[in-house]
């Protein structure tokens, strides 16, 4: 029996003396004399509590784990750094088909850069008329008589006493006859103080804001006008009122406010980030989703100083012709900001796949072959991307399906730096 354990002891021994060389090749020890260097670990990209001594898959998600250094900072290897790698395809036309997969080619034309948000239609403020008196008076009738009503220019609003205005009426019938009487007198100057004081009293009465064709009525009935007309400035609509029947008006008061809807305003929303494609006389359009096929044309007028806190968006004013009154305030609208048109190399936008930190389009070599290639873009509207660099004219690139091909490719890619990676087996040590 102690024959048998000694011959045992030493198997063992020198089996352990054999597998040293083969060791020290996996853990990167050197010979005799060199000193020893730290085994590297393994671990999951996505569950890093894994470590493991060797190579192998993580026992939770199946990945295959990386290498990492001392300070568990994973290692620079082809193959992790092939993971942001796209690799070519090649792709037949029954696989095409099934994936919707079709193809356009980068060309140059014209692009415009447009800026499509929503607007409100409102009235536009240099256009709201507000009507005053400049006496003291009494409201005797009104014919504007509930607010929406529409009201042409020259039209009679409501019907005014004032004594003082009744007074100063007969004032100006006194200095005409006056102005008569002494018109005859041969001394030129009594006949001009008598113009002078009927120039006087008219002049009294046109401040007063009483219109010429009722000075001329007062002069042919030779009486004053008991209940003078107040008169619309405008035609549009009456929006506000505040005249009734037997009530005492004062110069502070406004009577009627009158809206002209011929020309409105279109306060539209646009982001802050939008601001430097956006200037005051740009061409813009406003349509209706209720209206199909009508298109409004204007100009942008004004743009608003202040960001909202809330929306982080700025007001634009586009105004627009109304004619015929179809726009009224509060109406939601579609409105289209259009920018300069230029010369550009452009490609549909669902041809280009963004990633954030760069763009991908996938170059149609022929035979099915797809090339990734990463470009330059600039600008993006009406379903276009500008081209800066990376494509020329010409060039035949996927669209509809980038999505899926940039998986493949991701796959693809990772699958060959993974083969590409791996190591060999040690050599086998020298007898």
């Amino acid at each position: 029996m102690k024959a048998i354990r000694l011959t045992r002891v030493l198997l063992v021994a020198t089996l352990g003396a054999a597998l040293v060389p083969v060791g020290a090749l996996l853990t990167g020890c050197t010979h005799e004399g060199a000193e020893t260097a730290v085994a590297t670990k393994y671990t999951c990209a996505m569950h890093p509590q894994i470590v493991r001594d060797k190579p192998g898959d993580c026992p939770i998600c199946g990945m295959k784990l990386v290498p990492i250094g001392p300070d568990r900072t994973p290692v620079s290897t082809p193959a992790a750094a092939g993971r942001e790698a796209l690799a070519p395809l090649t792709i037949d036309a029954a696989k095409r088909q099934l994936l919707g997969l079709k193809t356009v080619a980068a060309r140059r034309g014209p692009f415009e850069t447009s800026i499509r948000t929503t607007g409100r239609v409102a009235a536009d403020e240099t256009r709201v008329h507000h009507v005053h008196t400049r006496y003291e008076a009494f409201v005797e009738h009104v014919t504007a008589d509930f607010t929406g009503k529409f009201v042409k220019k020259g039209e009679a609003l409501a019907y005014l006493y004032s004594p003082e205005l009744y007074a100063t009426q007969q004032e100006y019938l006194l200095a005409l006859k006056a102005s008569k009487s002494l018109g005859a007198s041969g001394v030129s100057s009594v006949a001009q103080g008598g113009q002078d004081l009927l120039a006087a009293a008219r002049q009294r009465l046109v401040l007063w804001e009483v219109a010429p064709a009722d000075i001329e009525q007062i002069e042919k009935r030779g009486e004053p006008i008991r209940a003078v007309p107040v008169y619309a400035p405008i035609s549009g609509y009456v929006t506000g009122r505040t005249a009734f029947h037997g009530m005492k008006v004062m110069p502070a008061d406004t009577l009627f406010d009158i809206l002209d809807l011929t020309h409105v305003w279109v306060l539209a929303d646009v982001y802050e980030y939008e601001l430097p494609r956006l200037s005051v006389g740009q061409r813009a359009t406003m349509t209706l989703s209720y209206w199909p096929g009508r298109v409004w044309n204007g100009t942008v007028t004004y743009i608003y100083p202040a960001v909202d806190e809330k929306t982080r968006t700025v007001k634009v004013r586009v105004e627009l012709d109304n004619p015929k009154g179809e726009l009224k305030p509060e109406m939601f609208a579609d409105v289209t900001l259009h920018g300069p048109t230029r010369e550009v190399l452009q490609v549909p936008d669902d041809a280009v796949l963004e990633s954030g930190a760069r763009s991908i389009v996938f170059l149609d070599l022929g035979d099915g072959k797809l090339l990734p290639r990463e470009i330059t873009v600039g600008d993006r509207g009406n379903g276009l991307f500008e081209v800066r660099s990376g494509l020329q004219p010409g060039d035949v690139v996927a669209r509809g399906a980038n999505f899926l091909l940039d998986s493949e490719s991701r796959l693809r890619a990772a699958i060959s730096a993974m083969t590409s990676s791996t190591p060999s087996a040690p050599p086998a040590a020298k007898k």
